[in-house]
Formats: C-alpha cells, sequence, structure tokens
C-alpha cells in the first residue's frame, strides 16, 4: 500500500528537479495573474452575478451548486469541499481572501496540468528536453490555460483529470499492462462526475490493451472492468437524483434544444472561431447586458468570431498540423488514444452542434491533444533534422503570433475588469 502511494504521488507531482522547475515557472507566471484579478477584481465570485460574467462560465452557480446534474452529474459533492475550503480560509467571507483561495486552487490545478502534459512528452514520447520545454511553452499560452489559471470551474479540474488520466493510461499502455478496475472507476466517477459527456473517454485506452481481440479471456476482462466502473458510476449518479432517472432525458433534451439552436452565425465560422480556435487563440470580445433575474444588472463578456486573416491562417495551419502528426503516426496507439477521444469532442460540438457558438469554453476537455500530438509529430521526425528543422520554425512563428495576440487579448481583459468590476 506504501507503495501504491508513493507511485500515485509521483505520477501527479512533481517527481524530479527537471518538473519542479517547470511546475514552479508556470504556478508563478499564473500565480500572478490569477492573485492580481483576484485581489483587485471581483469577476472571480461576485455573489450577485450567477452565471456569464466572462466567456459564459459559471463561477458562482458551479462553486454553489456543482452545475446541473445532467451535465455535471457529481461536481456536487466536489464543489462543496471546494467552496467549504475556501471559506474556511477566509473566515466565512466571499472577499478578496475567498477568491485568491479560489483562484490559488485553479493556479495549482492547471500548473499541476502542465506538469502532466511534460511527463508525457518526457517518458512517454521521449523527446529531448528542449523540445518538451519548447512544446509546453507553446501549450502554456493556450487561451484555455490562461483562463482557466484562476477560474474556478467544472472545465479547470476536468482538463487536470483528463490530461492525468491520459498519462496515466499511456503507462499502462506502455508497460503492456491492464488498467486496474478500481482505476478504471476513480477516473469514471472524477472525470465523468464533472462532466458525463467525457465518462466514455475513459474506457479509450482499454481498447489498444495487448491481444485484447486476440483472446476472449482479454476481451472478457476488459469488460468486466468496464462494467464495474459503469455500474459504479450510475449507481452514485442515480442516487445523487434520488433514482428520478426520468429527469435525466427530460433535462437533457432542454439543454440539447438551448444551446444547440443557434442561427446567427455561420456553422464553418463557429467551428474554426470557436471550437478549434478560441481555445487556443483568442478571438475579440464583445461586451453584453446581462441580470441575473432578480434585479441586478452586470456586463458580460464573451468572444466573437474571428475577423483577422492571420487568426484563420493560425487555425487552418495548426489544424493541419495535427492532421499531419495523425497520419504520420497513424499506427501509434497512443496517437490513436488521444484522437478518438478528440474525435468525440468534435461529434458533440461540430457535428451535433451542442454549445457550438460558445465551444470556446469547452476546451478544458481536449486542448491538451495539441501538445501531445504536436510531440508524437516532432517524434516521427526524429531522425529527419532538416523536417524538424522546419517544424521548430513553424511552431517557433506560431508562438509569436500566439503570444502577440493572447497578451493583447488579455489586455483587452483588464479593461473591461477596469469598467465594469473594480
Amino acid at each position: 500500500m506504501k507503495n501504491k502511494f508513493i507511485h500515485f504521488f509521483k505520477l501527479v507531482f512533481p517527481s524530479t528537479f527537471t518538473e519542479l522547475a517547470v511546475f514552479l515557472f508556470f504556478i508563478t507566471c499564473y500565480g500572478v495573474l490569477g492573485s492580481y484579478i483576484a485581489v483587485h477584481y471581483r469577476i472571480i465570485f461576485d455573489s450577485r452575478i450567477p452565471w456569464d460574467a466572462y466567456f459564459s462560465f459559471d463561477n458562482k452557480s458551479i462553486l454553489m451548486t456543482g452545475g446541473s446534474f445532467e451535465r455535471h452529474p457529481l461536481s456536487y459533492y466536489f464543489f462543496n469541499w471546494i467552496r467549504e475550503f475556501a471559506l474556511f480560509i477566509s473566515g466565512g467571507k466571499t472577499d478578496a481572501t475567498f477568491r485568491l483561495t479560489l483562484a490559488w486552487l485553479s493556479n495549482i490545478v492547471i500548473s499541476l496540468n502542465m506538469i502532466q502534459v511534460f511527463k508525457y512528452l518526457k517518458n512517454i514520447i521521449r523527446l529531448p528536453l528542449y523540445y518538451c520545454l519548447f512544446i509546453l511553452l507553446f501549450f502554456g499560452m493556450f487561451s484555455t490555460n490562461i483562463i482557466l489559471s484562476f477560474t474556478p470551474e467544472n472545465f479547470t479540474y476536468t482538463l487536470f483529470l483528463l490530461t492525468l488520466y491520459n498519462y496515466y493510461s499511456a503507462v499502462k499502455l506502455r508497460k503492456e499492462t491492464k488498467i486496474p478496475a478500481l482505476a478504471l472507476s476513480l477516473a469514471g466517477i472524477t472525470i465523468g462526475g464533472l462532466t458525463i459527456t467525457n465518462f466514455v473517454k475513459v474506457f479509450i485506452p482499454v481498447l489498444f490493451e495487448k491481444n485484447l481481440f486476440k483472446n476472449w479471456r482479454n476481451l472478457g476482462n476488459a469488460a468486466l472492468r468496464v462494467l464495474i466502473a459503469t455500474v459504479c458510476y450510475v449507481l452514485l449518479y442515480l442516487n445523487r437524483i434520488d433514482f428520478k432517472y426520468e429527469a435525466v432525458f427530460s433535462k437533457t433534451n432542454q439543454q440539447y434544444e438551448k444551446f444547440s439552436n443557434v442561427e446567427s452565425m455561420p456553422t464553418w465560422d463557429m467551428i474554426l472561431s470557436f471550437f478549434f480556435g478560441g481555445n487556443i487563440l483568442f478571438p475579440g470580445f464583445i461586451i453584453s447586458d446581462k441580470h441575473n433575474m432578480k434585479g441586478f444588472n452586470f456586463k458580460g463578456l464573451y468572444m466573437e468570431l474571428y475577423t483577422s486573416p492571420l487568426s484563420y491562417i493560425f487555425v487552418c495551419l495548426m489544424m493541419a498540423l495535427m492532421i499531419w502528426s495523425y497520419c504520420k503516426n497513424f499506427k501509434n496507439k497512443w496517437v490513436q488514444v488521444i484522437t478518438l477521444s478528440f474525435l468525440f469532442d468534435i461529434v458533440i460540438h461540430c457535428v451535433m452542434r451542442f454549445g457550438l457558438h460558445t465551444s470556446y469554453i469547452y476546451g478544458g476537455h481536449f486542448v491538451f491533444v495539441y501538445p501531445l500530438l504536436t510531440g508524437w509529430l516532432f517524434y516521427a521526425y526524429r531522425s529527419s533534422p532538416k523536417t524538424l528543422y522546419v517544424l521548430t520554425l513553424t511552431f517557433s512563428v506560431l508562438l509569436m503570433y500566439l503570444t502577440a495576440n493572447n497578451v493583447f487579448r488579455m489586455s483587452e481583459f483588464f479593461d473591461f475588469l477596469n469598467s465594469y468590476y473594480q
């Protein structure tokens, strides 16, 4: 048991001096940003604003209730702990100390997420250190990481848990060992409990276990592990809603109708600007008048469609590089795992159109795929110096544009805070 705990801590937290240095770098950068926002502005948590203060995040609603049960079945329990801990630190007040605690919890989680990506690049793909750090810096500038580093939301913790599980399952696949039923159950409960659509992703790595489809015993063992995880999850979900399962279907249908029927913007543009783009490269912002349905009016900030051709070029080039990586590594089981996971989100948001007009907020479900596929692309050409040079130059240019754009957009975000949330 002692060895299992040691292995768990080495898995989740920095376990080498390099990993510790990476963690300290990101926790400092994100921490400065989040601390400043928490101390000087009330946007992270304002008791009068239930949702949509910025980019459609539901900070107060999530912290107080865990979110809607049909989309976030078990997050009620998780955020009870988060809220009570923050209130304990702040002495029961929802003041700057309360906001600072929430921001630092998010900061720690996103910094740990960066460590999981680094571990994957270093230990699974086995890239040289300088490529790992380069890709990690590129990933660290993504809009999703910047925003979630101070945002107390389901997506913040989902991003970390999904990245952690992808690294854990990748280790199991490399060692050619099975993912235990307990690990599958815990992953299903935590990942699927925070966002129900991610529950299926937990079982994708199982499909690539050694000799799964060549031996009936292996297939039966896998089916049993999946069944155990599913039963545990379903029972906890049903217990959460007092076994009134009819409500799940009615509420789910209502949510789908609400978030899938937006006709004001072209579908192709929402896919590029919001789903593939907004999670990485900030678009422009628009300010909207909002109210909390109890007489309080406030301003909300949303992302709009891209207006610069350079932004579309950036997104299209990123998509082309990811497709290139997938095609080049088609026979690679690790690449298949992360691509299938990403494909699941593409179907939900781009094909079924669920939340497509605000799909930039769903980056926590899949944005980690980009640095991992980038790493596999570099790995595929490890013996081709000329191609590596071209790839490094291409991503360097992308990084410069990404940094310039996102820093500028964050300055606009601070203008919004100074105007309405001091």
